[in-house]
């Protein structure tokens, strides 16, 4: 067997799967239309008057028609051309032909360029024949005439035929450039390649001249020296680029690249011919210390050279330039070869053998099933049927959901019966029933009933371990989920934070407010991996979130000069949140250089190898900032802490960063708009007042709870009650220790540094260089008031306490205002502004 046939059989199966697949059959059955469709046309134009007669007879045989294909093609001719839009309909044909191109993935046309091309003549051909025309003929169609003749009617003759020229204009000016400008240089292009055209067929020692002027003028650039020989001079101008890439014939050495040279060439054996070979009487040797500057050449020109070997045979050269690269599609070719080889990137290996938490280190409470009392249940519907009966209140049904520690008793009333009747005796309910913590939705959102919500005498526990273990958590798909605990109607409630994204949790004193942080905690430990998640914690109260120092390797971050990563100091606090900012915007110009809108985007093209790490890229973990009492931080920081916590808020979430925020105390001076705009996502145990309650929830029901773990949640859109999953401070341990136990980071995750603007100086020790931004500000308020008072300082520059008190240490030493005068204002040691500026002015010196 020869190995022409063999390669046959080797190439027959590859055919025939090639013809078998769809986008080729599709591709095929496009292009064959359109050249039935242009035939069809053309035939119809030859004899359109005795086609269109025999267009709408395609089933009588008797009548033969005159059509290349038939009654089919008169019949086509009649609907493209005749009804529709004349000679434009070969730009219907034509656009099919593109169509099939496309599906066999043939660059022939350029797509979109094409298509808008087609849809302009599409439009303004038939108008143009139907205004040269007058209708007469086929040449503009029924679509052509119609628009031309209303045209003509609206607008006149003269203004149709100037909108057609104007169009037309518009369309070449747009289309070949045709500005002033443009046309001057093109002229300019066209008279330079005419003269350079004559200088060639000059004698042979002008273009030594010309050669040596190059020269000239290469030697006075400063690039690298490189060393060119030159054997003999062209014909013709030589104009050159250095190309990115040139293909080399088949046969002959590669050429090595240089970045010093500018062209790179390949031969060629095809000579010139023999009148060419007596233009050029000698050849040069030229030595050069830098890079000619060198015109471009064009790949149909070429020059003759002598080779290396002293051979007399003369080679042509040739240039070939291949098609430029798009980057990213060589970006994403490196990254699948990158891909294949390494495999994905992993996060996880730095940490390969940890562990994830099992629920073993969870307490087991027991049974956690709902007990129902029957007696229990009639005995508060009757309850609560007889006292709106007695209001004049009638109830058409009622029905009971029993949950963990409340049941829902579902209401219809009567027709005529108005919600507010039923709202207003909320407190005439709870007095029947002798219940604490009764709340009435009127309506229900999404229902047509009206709730009434009554805890019941033997609540049931909800512990982490039963919402731990179920496979609602176990199967969940969320990036960062919370599992809160479980609805009224005993369903398991979860709530992914990176969707919150930020969530504000306010309770009183002992209602399980450091519970459900404990909760959240533990919820995102058992799904994420310590690669994965960060957190930052700020615990004013210094012993709520202690437990979490031992898992200070594995899950949280830290400023590089701090010593615990859990921050109870207020000064760190200040520095962490700008630093985290800073982290923040860091992250925000990783993802503009990535072209990513989101973490996830981020961190799936960087596991994807599409992003390089010498670049700056990493691979991103979420990080989680957890304050457990914000109230303390704005007593003592105010502004400080106020203004880089809402920047976050606001920012933060696209870059994988969220907060959670609690407070004991919802005050408006505490949770302020800024605040209270930018988390949407709240939680409200139980507070003191119905003030409070619409502090946080912006409606009341978070004074009506019963406590331990009653919780209402709102997520912008609904209010839920919600009972808490319960975790006791062993468990707490025992999961911390379990992960503090294994193999951690070298350190806990660190943040960038962050300088703050104040100043460090203190009494008797200043220093001018270190003073604060605001000193010469807060000294001329100072001055100008004659009042030497810390807190006028906080109003008027909206400081915290702290730096308002170290400003005026350094006033103090700088000796503006004098000591510390107990209860009364400090003395001012400058009398005005004038003698305050020139003394400013001396410690700047």
């Amino acid at each position: 067997m020869d190995k022409n046939t063999q390669n046959k059989q080797q190439e027959s199966p590859e055919k025939g799967k090639f013809l078998s697949k769809p986008r080729v059959f599709s591709g095929l059955t496009f292009i064959l239309f359109s050249v039935v469709l242009t035939f069809s046309f053309v035939s119809y134009l030859m004899n359109w008057k005795a086609d269109q007669s025999q267009a709408g007879t395609m089933l009588d045989k008797s009548i033969q028609s005159s059509n290349l294909f038939g009654k089919l093609g008169d019949w086509l001719g009649n609907l493209f051309i005749f009804e529709s839009i004349g000679v434009a309909s070969f730009i219907i044909a034509f656009l099919f032909l593109v169509f099939g191109t496309i599906i066999l993935k043939k660059k022939i046309f350029k797509p979109w360029k094409t298509i808008g091309h087609s849809l302009f003549f599409i439009c303004w051909l038939p108008i143009l024949f139907g205004a040269i025309t007058k209708g007469q003929g086929v040449l503009s169609g029924v679509y052509g005439y119609q628009i031309m003749d209303s045209l003509n009617a609206i607008i006149g003759t003269v203004g149709l035929w100037l909108v057609l020229v104007a169009s037309i204009a518009l369309y070449f000016i747009l289309e070949f450039n045709l500005r002033p400008s443009s046309i001057k240089s093109k002229l300019n292009d066209i008279n330079e390649n005419t003269i350079g055209r004559v200088k060639s067929m000059m004698p042979s020692s002008e273009n030594f001249e010309a050669d040596e002027e190059l020269i000239e003028e290469a030697e006075k650039t400063e690039e690298t020296p490189s060393k060119i020989t030159v054997t003999e001079v062209v014909e013709k101008p030589v104009v050159m680029t250095e190309p990115e890439h040139v293909s080399i014939p088949k046969g002959f050495p590669e050429v090595p690249v240089s970045t010093n040279l500018d062209p790179i060439i390949t031969p060629n054996h095809t000579s010139f011919e023999e009148d060419n070979k007596n233009d050029f009487s000698q050849s040069l040797n030229l030595n050069l210390n830098t890079k000619p500057s060198v015109p471009t050449l064009s790949p149909e020109q070429a020059f003759d050279s002598k080779p290396a070997n002293n051979s007399q045979e003369n080679i042509k050269f040739n240039v070939e330039v291949a098609p430029v690269v798009d980057i990213l599609d060589d970006t994403d070719r490196k990254s699948q070869e990158l891909v294949e080889k390494h495999g994905l990137y992993d996060h996880k290996l730095d940490l390969p053998n940890f562990q994830m938490p099992t629920v073993e280190l969870l307490t087991d409470y027991g049974n956690e099933e709902i007990s129902i009392n029957k007696e229990e249940l009639e005995e508060n519907k009757n309850k609560i049927v007889g006292l709106l009966k007695n209001f004049n209140v009638g109830i058409a049904e009622i029905k009971a959901t029993i949950g963990p520690t409340v049941t829902l008793y579902e209401i219809v009333p009567e027709a005529g019966i108005r919600v507010a009747a039923i709202k207003k005796l909320q407190d005439d309910i709870a007095l029947n029933l002798s219940a604490l913590g009764i709340r009435i939705i009127a309506p229900m959102p999404g229902k047509g009933t009206i709730g009434i919500e009554v805890p019941r005498k033997n609540p049931t526990m909800v512990s982490m371990r039963s919402v731990i273990a179920s496979q609602k958590f176990q199967n969940t798909d969320m990036d960062l989920p919370v599992v809160f605990g479980k609805t009224i109607s005993n369903e398991i409630f979860m709530a992914d934070l990176s969707k919150m994204p930020h969530l504000l949790m306010a309770g009183a004193t002992g209602q399980g407010k450091s519970v459900g942080i404990n909760a959240i905690l533990t919820s995102l430990l058992y799904k994420k991996h310590p690669s994965e998640l960060k957190f930052v914690m700020v615990d004013p109260k210094k012993v709520e979130l202690s437990l979490y120092s031992k898992i200070e390797r594995h899950y949280l971050a830290k400023l590089p000069d701090s010593d615990d990563a859990i921050i109870t100091d207020t000064n760190k606090v200040i520095n962490t949140l700008n630093s985290l900012c800073v982290e923040m915007d860091q992250r925000y110009d990783l993802l503009k250089n990535a072209f990513c809108k989101n973490l996830k985007e981020y961190n799936k093209k960087f596991t994807e190898r599409k992003l390089n790490p010498e670049n700056g890229h990493r691979y991103l973990p979420y990080i989680v900032l957890v304050v457990d009492e914000f109230a303390d931080l704005i007593m003592t920081a105010g502004k400080e802490v106020e203004l880089p916590i809402a920047r976050l808020a606001q920012l933060a979430r696209a870059v994988g960063i969220h907060l959670i925020v609690a407070t004991q105390r919802p005050s408006v001076n505490v949770i302020t708009g800024m605040i209270k705009a930018n988390f949407p996502a709240r939680a409200a145990f139980r507070v003191i007042s119905s003030v409070d309650s619409r502090t946080i929830l912006d409606s009341p029901g978070a004074d009506q709870l019963i406590g331990k773990g009653d919780m209402l949640y709102f997520n912008g859109n609904e209010i839920l009650r919600l009972q808490c999953a319960f975790v006791d401070t062993p468990e707490v341990e025992r999961l911390a220790e379990f992960i503090g136990e294994q193999k951690g980071y070298s350190s806990a995750f660190l943040l960038p540094e962050y300088v703050s603007e104040e100043g460090t100086s203190t009494v008797g020790t200043f220093d001018p260089n270190e003073k604060d931004a605001l000193f010469e500000e807060a000294a001329r308020i100072i001055v100008s008031t004659q009042q030497g008072s810390t807190s006028m300082l906080q109003r008027q520059l909206k400081l915290g306490y702290n730096r308002a008190g170290r400003i005026m240490d350094q006033l103090e030493a700088s000796g503006i205002v004098g000591g510390f005068n107990g209860a009364k204002a400090r003395e001012v040691l400058i009398s005005d502004l004038h003698s305050l500026e020139q003394f400013l002015e001396d410690l700047r010196k």
